[in-house]
């Protein structure tokens, strides 16, 4: 049975115990539940373990051949004795004490265990809140069990038992426990762990025993009362954002330095530092006790419903994929990996208020439609991919109805979007791929037009020279490839696609607003999309290519559907596009991209909300924007907690 399996057979424990956690808060009158934290838990745990189906593999591997090569004392029949299972544990808790050591006090280690630690509640399905990228550097403090000897089979069972040792822990409603506390890793100890208090940062790093940090300094009792969370406040239900906050505000860091000494230092001094010229270039407020409140947007009852519903669906969802994922090709989890991935992300925007109830099944449509193409589901295939243009026709609607607008705008995006349902509809068909390719041809015309708001043709002659010049080079890399007829039909579509980035790009120059960076992202990847699709069809056969061409597809559809409309955005209301909606002037929106390019993907910030106060504590919120948060430098941050009774 694999490690996969396991999780799933442990998954009715741990929804049965967090139900009677809750239900003992009820009792008690000490709930220390929130609908949308413990969904936004447990959906990163649910997360982490659908990437482990890759991480793992590499961890396990890089163990395995160092246990191979250079494993000093070869001895099976010893470490699969009782003493030797035990010492195995042992063995792993020390390391495992070092590695969530180095997670508190280096900036790179942190910002994968950073995830962890996020939650501003204290309860069991905080323990289900895992980092997704975690393992591509903590096997690195498992090399010495690979040299002593460990087999990779006890590695890896003693590891399991060590993570499930520790969700126990993770509560509110276990007092102190008296001389159990002082050998082992308990509630008490716990909490001090996660807590933001002074004296309780850094401290209590033992996963199965504590006496470690009672060897080496960094055990610390529970006194006052707990406030949990990190110094700078997530305020996001983003799962994405979860796992690539740290490293993006990292990045940023490094980036701005000057000195080339300071753009590797960031990366492995201890959280919170930055270089001088930095924090003074881009200075953080500090972090102030008085000051900490609760992330908690308001939301409808019937789409926390809906929400919950979504997210039981991603639940089953997950729990398929890790009981089969092992026999699954890697082409296939990678894809399932996606669908998941995506449908998680459309639930914890669903539950921020940042998605509506139709962009979530938007986005999800669009997940499915592009696995059930890449896995030759024919008929399931043939519902997903007309419905998540329907669903995009649908969002626009529900959009210009909320503006109460019927512009010219807005009609000319439905008839983009319309005639690219007319061209999926063909070419899910053998033998229609010119009309499908002449309906396309029309929707891009449509989108020519829909650009030219506001802005002359092709302001920018830049653009214009670089997209037909791409398309000249596309096309004569595709030419041998073409029959008469589609030699002529292939090149009419490139020049009007070509000149329909060519507009997009055009007009985000003049315009520079998010909505129209946005839709020129969108152009591209149309572009590249199409590149994908020829390149298949017409040349040279790539893997998965029916998954990376639906794939960039649809990024572009929903770039273009949710920001293309002239109209302004309302700001705050349950229908603002998830692409890009404005957030407060005070607070800038979230980007969620590469370094190396405009974001495609714009969340409002969510001071925007109003504040949830904690025992008497008031601040306005924090944007999330990303910074780096610090839990061993205290005043570097803005902060985010809870506070319960210990």
């Amino acid at each position: 049975m694999s490690p996969s399996q396991i999780i799933v057979l442990a998954t009715p424990v741990f929804l049965g115990l967090i139900a009677i956690e809750l239900a003992i808060g009820w009792k008690r009158k000490r709930n220390t539940y929130r609908l949308n934290d413990a969904m936004n838990s447990i959906g990163l745990g649910m997360l982490s373990q659908v990437s482990a189906v890759f991480t793992r593999l590499f961890r396990v591997t890089v163990y395995a051949w160092v246990y191979s090569l250079v494993a000093l004392w070869h001895n099976e029949s010893f470490w699969f004795t009782g003493y030797g299972w035990l010492i195995a544990l042992v063995f792993y808790d020390f390391c495992y004490y070092w590695l969530h050591r180095a997670g508190h006090e280096s900036a790179v280690f942190w910002a994968a265990h950073v995830v962890h630690h996020q939650s501003q509640d204290y309860n069991l399905s905080t323990a289900l809140r895992q980092t997704s990228s975690g393992a591509l550097l903590g096997w690195i403090f498992y090399v010495p069990m690979a040299l002593a000897g460990v087999p990779p089979l006890i590695f890896a069972v003693v590891a399991l038992i060590d993570l499930l040792y520790q969700f126990w822990v993770h509560t509110e409603h276990v007092g102190k426990l008296g001389w159990f506390d002082r050998w082992f890793c308990s509630p008490s100890n716990h909490r001090v762990h996660h807590a933001v208090n002074d004296p309780y940062l850094d401290r209590n790093y033992g996963g199965v025993l504590v006496i470690w940090d009672r060897m080496f300094g960094s055990f610390k009792e529970e006194e006052e009362q707990c406030v949990y969370g990190t110094r700078s406040p997530l305020n996001s239900w983003d799962p994405l954002w979860s796992n690539a906050e740290v490293y993006w505000a990292l990045a940023k860091d490094s980036w701005h330095a000057r000195r080339w000494r300071d753009k590797v230092l960031v990366w492995f001094k201890a959280p919170g530092w930055r270089p001088a010229d930095v924090a003074a270039r881009f200075p953080k407020e500090p972090f102030d006790m008085a000051r900490v409140e609760r992330f908690h947007p308001p939301i409808e009852k019937s789409v926390a419903w809906f929400g919950t519903i979504q997210f039981a669906i991603a639940l089953c969802g997950v729990v398929a994929f890790l009981w089969n994922a092992d026999t699954m090709p890697l082409s296939q989890s990678s894809v399932w990996l996606a669908v998941l991935t995506a449908s998680l992300w459309a639930v914890g925007g669903v539950m921020q208020g940042r998605f509506s109830v139709m962009q979530a099944l938007l986005i999800e449509a669009c997940a499915l439609a592009a696995a059930t193409g890449a896995e030759d589901l024919v008929e399931l295939h043939r519902v997903f991919k007309p419905l998540a243009m329907l669903l995009a026709i649908a969002c626009v609607n529900e959009r210009l109805q909320l503006l109460k607008s019927s512009s010219r705008s807005g009609w000319l995006l439905v008839a983009g979007l319309a005639f690219s349902l007319i061209g999926d509809c063909f070419l899910m068909f053998p033998g229609y791929f010119i009309p499908g390719l002449v309906a396309f041809l029309v929707a891009h015309v449509f989108y020519i037009a829909l650009f030219r708001q506001d802005v002359s043709w092709f302001p920018s002659k830049r653009a214009l020279a670089t997209t037909l010049g791409f398309g000249a080079a596309m096309y004569a890399f595709l030419y041998a490839g073409l029959n008469p007829v589609l030699k002529i039909a292939v090149a009419a579509y490139v020049v009007v696609i070509a000149l329909m980035a060519a507009q997009a790009i055009g007009r985000a120059v003049v315009l520079r607003d998010r909505q129209s960076e946005a839709v020129a992202v969108g152009a591209c990847f149309f572009m590249l999309s199409d590149s994908l699709l020829a390149t298949n069809k017409f040349a040279v056969q790539f893997p998965m290519a029916q998954f990376f061409v639906l794939g960039t597809y649809y990024v572009a559809q929903v770039l273009i559907a949710l920001n293309a409309a002239k109209e302004p955005v309302v700001a705050g209301s349950a229908v603002d596009p998830p692409v890009v909606m404005a957030g407060p002037s005070a607070d800038p929106p979230v980007v969620m991209a590469s370094p190396a390019a405009h974001p495609p993907v714009v969340m409002a910030s969510p001071a925007a909300h109003p504040p949830v106060v904690i025992a008497g504590l008031t601040r306005n919120p924090a944007a999330a924007t990303g910074q780096t948060q610090s839990r061993d430098a205290p005043g570097s941050m803005p902060a985010a907690g809870s506070t319960s009774p210990a």
